[in-house]
Parts: structure tokens; C-alpha cells; sequence
């Protein structure tokens, strides 16, 4: 894949980028390797200091950013913009938080005498430069989400972008560089896939984290494995979004269309499987399908458009080869199902409702990458968590009800990183983010994203 800006509302390639040769790698490589001795010194304070104006940067930039972002993947404008803004919270967040989360830990004296020793403590140090291997959905935030508490903890990175946002990989060098971080502490690679491996090899990288597809999560973990070397993955996911009979339904479905289209439906964390009680089924289903229809497909730059296209042409093919296996096996197309006419050669899908779906179709069991939803009925709870665990992803999950004990039984049996009670999922830096099965392992944000990528060090004394 070429590492170039292609306009989805049209699929003109607006700029072409050259990849990285052999020696402006190697260049590179070296500058991380050199930056983390230095950087691993600096006093917390500094470190924060550095975060802060790299804040204060892009809220200033946050106009044009979001413009790139649109361009060269799709969201709308407005999205966009709220992207930057929560990327610059983020940085504020680990930033003032940082030190505390990484202080030393001072086991009970008692606890470690028969031990022989007179005191111990855990300290957190940086591993190295890690490479960060990131998609294009959230092409601000899914990379500042792990530089910023990377940065913090005294690493340094290497990124590696989908090769369709090139130019915002571009902007976040610059950005970390304007900010006054030394150089080498944060850059870009401009480089195709195939570079991954023999980069993730070189022994001045340390660790790799990884958003993305689940062959490219196996692919980094098997070099990672081969390697023995850390990594985060973050895959996948087809999220559960179930509505009991208690909820309140007209709130539950209006949520449920945000929370299927976000991101033109493009969000691992999206709800797509919307498992609804008999009892309430007919209602939710109505008022969701009649609003997700009315949304306003179009131009992502217009202000008035709720959907923009997806991000590549191959991804609306794929969305579209789930639907039509779905309804060539019996599903019912409530609303959409096609490509939107009047829209030119923009990859646009219209908002779609199936239901009628069954274990035998591959939207079952298939992520759904774009605005297209799946409505099961469920006779209870528990049937609703059977179905919300028939997937091989476990990223998060959604639960509408007012009765305390569904709460609990819920959350004691999904198979997910996440629950969200009414409400739908998002993702919060003083909030720990991953999945379990194949929607990967390990955890960003909050402090155990931060220990991800740090060496928790047993220091023992005896007199």
C-alpha cells in the first residue's frame, strides 16, 4: 500500500509520500536509542512540563489537525476537532499525574523481614524506545494515547502509521518536537508494513504496542514472542450493547445510534450487536432503525453531516460482503444496505439495520467495521449474555437497565475489558482500556497503561 493522502469523499490521491530507506531508518533508530539515555533522567516536572505545551499546541492547532484528519480518513469535521481536544486532556492528565502513579511502592517492613531485609520497594523505570504500531481510525488519539504516558514515564517512540495518514504522522513529530522534547524522543516512520519486522528486531527497540486488525496483531506478537520482547495489543472488537426491560428505551436507543455510527461506524470500541429483551424489543428496534435512517450521509467537512464515508475503498468491500452473505442467508434489511446514490466516487455506505441474523452468517461472529448494526431479541438475561459472549472479541460492552442485580450478574459474567451501564463506551485516560480473547491484552491509559512499558524494579536492603 502506498504511504499516501486519498481523499474517501472522492478516492483522489492528493499527496504521495516516499518510505523510509534502510539508512533513514537506521538513523533513526539510533536517535531514540541516544534521546532515551538522556531522557529517562529528566525530573517528572520537566517531562511535564514538555507534555503541557505539546497540550497547548494542539489546541491551538486544532482547526487545521482536524481538517487533515478529515481529509485523509474521513470522520466528520466536528469529530475531528473533539479528537484534538481529548488527545490535549490526555496529555494534561499524564502530565499532572504521571509521578504519582509511578512512585515508588514501600512494601510493610514486616512483611519482607523474613526476607533478611530491613526495607524494600518497587520502583518503575523505562524500558527503551518502543515502537508503536497504529491504525487510521483515530489517527490523533489512538497514538497519544500511548506517547503520552510513554513520554512521561522517561521512554521514547518510534511510529509506525497507517500508511493513509501520513501527514498526521507527520504533524504528531512535529508536534512533540515544537514542544521542545529532544530530538529522537518522538518520530515518525514513514514506512510500509513490511518494515515492521526487521525495526520490532532491532535490539535498540524494546517493546511494540499495536491498535489494530487482529493479522496484524498476530504478526507483531509473533516477532515480539520470537524476540521475547513486551507488547500491548489492542484488536478488534464487536461489542455487546444489551437493553433490558427496566432501561429507559427511548434514551437507550438514541445513545445506540451515536454509539454505532461514531467515527463513521470505524471504532473498534463501537457498539454493533444490539441485544434487546423480548419485552422491549419492538420499541428500541423502531425507534433506532427510523434514526438511524434519517441520519445525513455526505460530505465529512459539512458541518450537517452525521456519517461521512469510510476511510478506504477496500473497507466499504468488506462491509458490504458481510451484509450481502447476511441477507443472501435470510437477514432482513430494516433500514440501508447499499451505497448511498448522489455521493460520486466517495466510499459511502448508508447506515444499515439487520436483523434476523444467525450464528450462520459471518456478521455474527465478524467485526463490522462501518455503520451497520445487528439486532438480536432476548427472552432474558441470561440469553443475552450468551449471545453477547458468542464472539471471539471481548473489548467492551454495553448494559441499559434500572434493576441493581442485572448490573451485577452482568459484570460478573461478560467476557469483555469493559462495562458501560447505561451509557456507551468511550474511552477516559484515568480509565484502563483493553479486551480480552481476540480483542488482544494488555491495557493503555490510566496507570496500568502507564506500567505497561515500564520495568517494575525489586530494590532489597539489608543492613
Amino acid at each position: 500500500m502506498p504511504i499516501a493522502t486519498v481523499d474517501p469523499t472522492t478516492g483522489e490521491t492528493l499527496r504521495t509520500f516516499d518510505e523510509l530507506d534502510a539508512e533513514g531508518v537506521e538513523k533513526r533508530l539510533a536517535a531514540a536509542a541516544e534521546a532515551f539515555r538522556a531522557h529517562r533522567a529528566t525530573p517528572f516536572a520537566e517531562r511535564a512540563r514538555l507534555l503541557r505545551r505539546a497540550a497547548d499546541l494542539l489546541d491551538a492547532d486544532q482547526d487545521e489537525i482536524a481538517r487533515t484528519m478529515t481529509t485523509e480518513m474521513g470522520k466528520p469535521l466536528a469529530a475531528a476537532r473533539a479528537e484534538a481536544a481529548k488527545c490535549a486532556k490526555a496529555m494534561r492528565w499524564y502530565a499532572d499525574n504521571a509521578e504519582r502513579l509511578l512512585a515508588d511502592e514501600h512494601p510493610d517492613d514486616a512483611d519482607v523481614k523474613d526476607s533478611g531485609a530491613v526495607r524494600a520497594a518497587v520502583r518503575y523505570r523505562p524500558l527503551g524506545t518502543v515502537l508503536a504500531v497504529m491504525p487510521w481510525n483515530f489517527p490523533l488519539w489512538q497514538v497519544v494515547r500511548f506517547a503520552a504516558p510513554a513520554l512521561m514515564a522517561g521512554n521514547t517512540g518510534l511510529l509506525k502509521h497507517a500508511s493513509n495518514v501520513p501527514q498526521t504522522a507527520l504533524y504528531l513529530e512535529e508536534l512533540f518536537r515544537r514542544a521542545g522534547f529532544p530530538e529522537g524522543c518522538f518520530q515518525t516512520l514513514l514506512v510500509g508494513s513490511r518494515a515492521v519486522d526487521a525495526i520490532l528486531r532491532d535490539p535498540r527497540v524494546a517493546a511494540a504496542t499495536l491498535t489494530g486488525s487482529e493479522p496484524a496483531g498476530r504478526a507483531v506478537a509473533a516477532t515480539a514472542g520470537d524476540e521475547i520482547k513486551k507488547t500491548v495489543l489492542e484488536l478488534g472488537g464487536s461489542d455487546p450493547y444489551v437493553v433490558m426491560p427496566s432501561a429507559d428505551v427511548e434514551r437507550a436507543a438514541d445513545t445506540a445510534v451515536t454509539a454505532r455510527v461514531q467515527n463513521n461506524g470505524q471504532s473498534c470500541i463501537a457498539a454493533k450487536r444490539f441485544i434487546v429483551h423480548t419485552d422491549v424489543y419492538d420499541a428500541f428496534t423502531e425507534r433506532f432503525t427510523a434514526t438511524m435512517a434519517a441520519l445525513t450521509v455526505g460530505d465529512p467537512m459539512d458541518e450537517a453531516t452525521d456519517v461521512g464515508p469510510l476511510a478506504t475503498e477496500q473497507g466499504r468491500a468488506d462491509l458490504e460482503e458481510l451484509v450481502d452473505d447476511a441477507v443472501r442467508a435470510g437477514a432482513e434489511v430494516r433500514c440501508g444496505g447499499r451505497r448511498p446514490e448522489g455521493q460520486g466516487r466517495g466510499w459511502y455506505y448508508e447506515p444499515t439495520v439487520l436483523t434476523g441474523v444467525t450464528p450462520a452468517m459471518r456478521i455474527h461472529r465478524e467485526e463490522a467495521f462501518g455503520p451497520v448494526a445487528v439486532v438480536y431479541r432476548a427472552a432474558d438475561l441470561d440469553e443475552a449474555l450468551a449471545l453477547a459472549n458468542d464472539t471471539p472479541f471481548g473489548l467492551s460492552s454495553n448494559l441499559w437497565t434500572r434493576d441493581r442485580d442485572e448490573v451485577e450478574r452482568f459484570a460478573a459474567g461478560i467476557e469483555a475489558g469493559g462495562v458501560f451501564v447505561n451509557g456507551m463506551t468511550a474511552s477516559h485516560p484515568a480509565l484502563p482500556f483493553g479486551g480480552v480473547k481476540r480483542s488482544g491484552y494488555g491495557r493503555e491509559l490510566a496507570g496500568h497503561g502507564i506500567k505497561e512499558f515500564c520495568n517494575a524494579t525489586t530494590v532489597w536492603e539489608a543492613d
